[in-house]
Parts: C-alpha cells; structure tokens; sequence
C-alpha cells in the first residue's frame, strides 16, 4: 500500500477514536444538532426501545459513564433519562440503576405479522385452544400485561419473607425436614384460623383448616369427593371465573351456568335448577365486581340448608377501596359452606399456598384426596407464612399494597375515562381488576357491535394482554374485557389502555378504508 494513503487512513482512525462518542447504541454526539443534544439522546433512546433494540428489563449506563464516554455533562444524560421516566419507559431501580420498564405503544407495521400468527402454534384466542386460553396467553409475549388475577409482584415482601425464613430454620429439629402432615402445618392451620377471624370474621378452628396448593387445588379436591358422593351438577356464577369453571370440568363435574346481575348470583334461577352444589364469589364477584346483597345471601342459606352444597371462594376479598367489608357466607352458616381463600392474590400466585374449610361431614374425605394429591404442601414455605400471619408482618403488607393498588386502579379509571369514553366500568369498589363493557356490543361476531376476543387479539398485536369478557361467559351478554391493573406501573396501565383504544379504533374502522 501506498505509504502516504496508509498514513492518510491511520490519521482518520485515530481522529475517530478521538471523536466523542459510546459503544453503546452506537451514539455519536457529533451527529446532534447545536443546542438540541438532550433531545437528541432522549430521541436516540426511546427509537432504541421502540425497536426493541433495547428490550424490557434492560438496563441503562449509569449516567456518569456515558456522559464521560460523549463528553458532556452529566446533567445532560440525567435529563435524558428523566424525559423517558417521565413517559414511563424507564425508571429507576436503586443499585440496579435505571432500567427499562416499557415500550411506548405503536401501531404494527401493515404486513407484519402478529405474534400470535406463528405458524402450528394456536394463540390464546383461536378457538378449541387445548390446556386452556389463559395459559395461552400466559406464554405470549407482551410489553404490558393487564391481565387479571395479580397483585403488585414487585411489592413482594422479600426482605420480611427471608428474615421470618431464618428464624423458622434456626428453630427446627432434624426430624422438621421429614415428611408433614398432609392437613397442613398445625402452626400454619393455626395462623389461618386467627387470620380468618381478625380479617372474615370467621370462627373455626385448626381442625377445620385444609391447607391446599391455592384455590384450583380445592376446587380439584372439592370435585373429586362430591362426585364419591354424588354430586356431579355444579352450578357457576355466569358471567363468572374460566379458571375455576376448566378446573370443575376437569374434575368431571357438569357445569350449569347461573346469570349475575347487580345483587349478585340469582338464586332464584339457581333453585329452580337442577344444580346440587354452587360455586360462587359473594364477596367481590368474578368478574362483575358486584356483592351478594342480603336478601340473596339469606336465599342460599335457605338453599344451603336444604341440602345444597356452597363453595366459597372468598377471591381478592381483602382488596376493598370504596366500601365496607363484607362477611362471609362461611361465618354465616359453617356446617353447610366449604370456604377457600389463598394467598396469591395478597403475597404471589408463585407460593401455591391456600386453605379449605370444609364441614365436618367432608373433612375426611378431603384429607383423604389431599393425601394421595401430593402428600401435603411443602412444610418449610408453609411456617413462614404462618409466622408472617402471627407476627402482623401480613397485616402490614396487606395495608401496603392496598394504597398501592387503590392508586393504580385510579389511574386506570382515568386512563378509560380519557381514552375509553364510551366505555362502562364495574367493580371499582374493590379487588384487582375492573370489568369494562361496550354499549350496543353483544359480543358474537357479526351482531354489530364488536368482538372483544378480536379486540383482545389486536391489543396483544400492539403488546397488551387482557381477558375478553366472553371468556368468562357461557351465555350470550355484553361484549368487553376484564382488565387487570395492580401488578403494572401508573405509566403502564395508562400505555397499556391507549393500546386498547388504538386496538379497537382498528377494529371499528370501516372494511376498505385505510388509515385515519
């Protein structure tokens, strides 16, 4: 080579080498223009996160190393940052430093495909989908996940849970680490009782208290003994939870829909039916968010009393904002309730720790099935959490995450309001979710108004999960969806709710017609 041309391109790499700019995304602060480097930086970050070139869970450079590799001031990357925590696109993670938390909502490209159109691979909303659809959409992939049934995980008590952990360790025998027995823990049944007494006003004791892997565990062994006796025409709250009505069927009960209306499961339908036994959220209604009045409440004592079976499953009832609590069926007549209740909906669904009061009648018989289920729950999670109940390190937290997850259900009644104005919520008064419904929509396609399945598929397509009310409906009714907002951040339910309105202004655009 040319030795003045081999100098000339030596001259050029060291002068690049010298120019202020990062390895990471490539930044070259020459290239922003005078006067505009922070918009600039915040523009080049939030199209990396847009593309997906900085993915969710990504973490930022600490904003003195990159200021120092661009040379500019720190200011000048922290004003970056800010901008983008601002839109809820990153935040700040302690030591961690600041990582990225959400991608801003954008419309798919036309032609490329959706994520549920992988080929052999059926999405939560085809239809027949096997093993069931919510764990279908469990598995996709999303930005924002408004689905319902989770509390604020980031609030997970963890530095509680590991020192309650170390003082059950340092305390146990050899002869702790064996085989339990398969009723549960005696020092968590115990820990129940007073949990329940303090918090449902329920009375019982120890000997009552099953301790199961969460409600679908009791539902599952509550099957199983009512078909040894008998009972195989279960009643459920219609619209009611898809959860709990596969889990029944899988237990081979048949199934008969109940209609809710505003006082609740209409037991007059339900007494003139068929149904042996009767599954029902009285507390806070799955998905309606409506309260057993108490005329209907003292109908299906009545009901109860005359041989039917009542399932309660006391779901989120912890979880109220706007009104007085509520007692349980159970307190009301114990020796005709089966009662469950876990703690997924107050710690983590991860733990698959529950409890079943059941009649004594029954109590045999579900010890009986829990034993050859799977021997017991595990022993060790189990004394935690009872010395969690016994210390009121649980009662602390349940006050926690409840000014945690009233603020965010404010967010999300605002986030409709703004951008879901013909929208109708329910169920705000308590919970972790509202239900959403769309007048002049019946649900069925075709009918003119919309499909909530169709319009649940478009907002994955734009990365946002939510349950399509029909799921959780075996007869016709209003078309909407069931929107989870405790476990996101204000900046994501609010993205989250814009994608939903972007998803169905999609869907009620006219066939034919191109972009607005």
């Amino acid at each position: 080579m040319d030795r003045s041309k081999e100098s000339a391109i030596q001259g050029s790499e060291v002068a690049r080498s010298k120019a202020p700019g990062s390895d990471f995304l490539q930044l070259d602060i020459g290239r922003a223009p005078a006067g505009g480097r922070t918009d600039w930086l915040a523009d080049r970050l939030r199209a990396a996160i847009a593309d997906g070139t900085l993915a969710v869970g990504s973490r930022l450079p600490a904003s003195r190393v990159l200021a120092a590799e661009l040379r500019v001031s720190r200011g000048l990357v922290t004003e970056a940052y800010q901008r983008l925590a601002e839109t809820g696109q990153v935040a700040g993670r302690g030591r961690a430093g600041t990582v990225v938390v959400a991608a801003p909502v954008t419309e798919r490209p036309p032609g490329r495909p959706a994520p549920s159109a992988v080929p052999d691979r059926p999405g939560p909303f085809t239809p027949g989908v096997r093993g069931g659809p919510v764990d279908a959409l469990r598995a996709a992939p999303c930005r924002i996940d408004l689905s319902p049934g989770a509390p604020d995980l980031t609030a997970f008590p963890r530095t509680a849970w590991l020192q309650a952990e170390r003082r059950v360790l340092a305390g146990l025998t050899p002869a702790d680490f064996g085989y339990g027995n398969p009723q549960g823990a005696p020092a968590l049944r115990e820990a129940i009782v007073g949990w329940l007494a303090l918090n449902r006003g329920i009375r019982a004791t120890p000997d009552e208290v099953v301790v199961v892997a969460g409600v679908a565990q009791a539902l599952g062994l509550l099957a199983q003994v009512l078909r040894a006796e008998g009972v195989r025409r279960v009643a459920v709250e219609d619209p009611g939870s898809l959860g709990a009505r596969l889990q029944l069927e899988h237990g081979g009960m048949e199934i008969l829909p109940v209609p809710v209306d505003g006082g609740g499961i209409d037991t007059a339908a339900l007494s003139a039916g068929p149904a042996q036994a009767v599954v029902l959220t009285p507390a806070h209604q799955f998905p309606t968010g409506v309260v057993l009045d108490g005329e209907r409440r003292r109908e299906l004592l009545g009901w109860a009393a005359a041989g039917g079976v009542v399932i309660e499953d006391d779901y989120d009832a912890e979880h109220r904002y706007d009104r007085a609590p509520v007692p349980a069926l159970r307190a009301l007549l114990p020796e005709a309730v089966c009662y469950t209740g876990s703690v997924s909906k107050l710690l983590a669904p991860a733990l698959r720790l529950g409890w079943l009061l059941v009649p004594p009648r029954r109590l045999d018989a579900v010890i009986e099935a829990k034993r050859y289920a799977d021997l017991g729950n595990p022993v060790l999670a189990q004394l935690v959490l009872a010395r969690l109940m016994a210390s009121g390190e649980l009662e602390r937290h349940l006050r926690f995450v409840r000014r945690r997850h009233r603020a965010r259900r404010d967010a999300m009644l605002r986030a409709i309001a703004a951008e879901l104005p013909g929208a109708r919520v329910h169920g705000a008064a308590a919970g972790l979710h509202l239900m959403v419904t769309f007048d002049g929509a019946d649900g069925s396609e075709g009918a003119g108004g919309i499909d909530d399945r169709a319009l649940a598929a478009a907002a994955l397509d734009l990365g946002v999960k939510a349950h399509p009310l029909s799921w959780h409906r075996l007869a016709p009714g209003p078309a909407g969806l069931v929107l989870g907002y405790a476990a996101g951040s204000v900046g994501e339910i609010e993205e989250g709710v814009a994608a939903i309105a972007a998803a169905l202004r999609r869907l009620s655009r006219p066939r034919g017609t191109g972009r607005a």
